[in-house]
């Protein structure tokens, strides 16, 4: 009888029972199959290669010159602060605010919001100003570094920027102060006679929570009469 639809591959099987199948040997343990094995055997047996593999890699394994460098970096600094040449032990990763607030003891220099956003953190390093919080402390260890504590003369005679943010009575709760001071000087040291703009927007950097905007931006402009 002719059929139609697909082809089913089961009519080419002949009925009855599966054949056995001829393993080539006599029992019923499988010839790939060692005897004895588990799976706690096997478990065990993984592990164990695993801590062999691991030691071998670890005794065998010399220290080369490079990641004896890399290990090694040189952790005593020579930082030139305020005229002043320091020789300090600095962390690889260590901020320069850490340095001069915790090796040095300068903490005129303040960390406020410790993200390079307030400004309260801000130092002079080769005439620039920068935001210490986020400076590495090996990044400036060959620049000119001016912190707070060097504005004044050295016979203690107030800069003319701290004299007038006095006068302006800029200072509130004077934890932005040091950083507008240094912000100032900078700015003056650079500009001796810069417009009121000009002036805003050099102390844009440097946020005051007390909002004595205007007390500092008018002791910049009188600071420039004097310097």
């Amino acid at each position: 009888m002719e059929t139609y639809g697909p082809y089913d591959p089961t009519v080419d099987y002949v009925p009855g029972p599966a054949p056995r199948p001829n393993r080539g040997h006599t029992g019923e343990t499988p010839l790939w199959r060692p005897l004895h094995m588990t799976r706690r055997n096997f478990l065990r047996g993984v592990v164990c290669s695993g801590v062999v593999i691991g030691g071998s890699a670890y005794l065998f394994s010399a220290t080369t010159p490079a990641r004896a460098d890399t290990r090694a970096v040189e952790r005593l600094v020579r930082l030139t602060v305020n005229g002043r040449a320091r020789s300090v032990e600095v962390a690889p990763n260590e901020t320069l605010a850490t340095t001069l607030r915790y090796r040095l003891g300068l903490t005129g220099t303040k960390i406020g919001c410790n993200q390079g956003e307030c400004g309260a953190c801000t130092v002079i390093a080769d005439g620039t100003t920068i935001y210490s919080c986020s400076t590495l402390t090996h990044r400036v260890r060959d620049s000119e570094i001016t912190t707070v504590e060097g504005v004044a003369g050295e016979d203690g005679t107030l800069h003319p920027v701290q004299q007038a943010f006095i006068e302006e009575i800029a200072p509130q709760c004077g934890f932005c102060t040091p950083g507008q001071v240094v912000t100032a000087v900078a700015l003056l040291n650079r500009n001796p006679n810069p417009t009121v703009e000009e002036a805003r927007l050099a102390m844009s950097g440097n946020l005051c929570r007390c909002g004595a905007y205007d007390h500092y931006l008018r002791g910049v402009m009188k600071a420039a009469e004097r310097v």
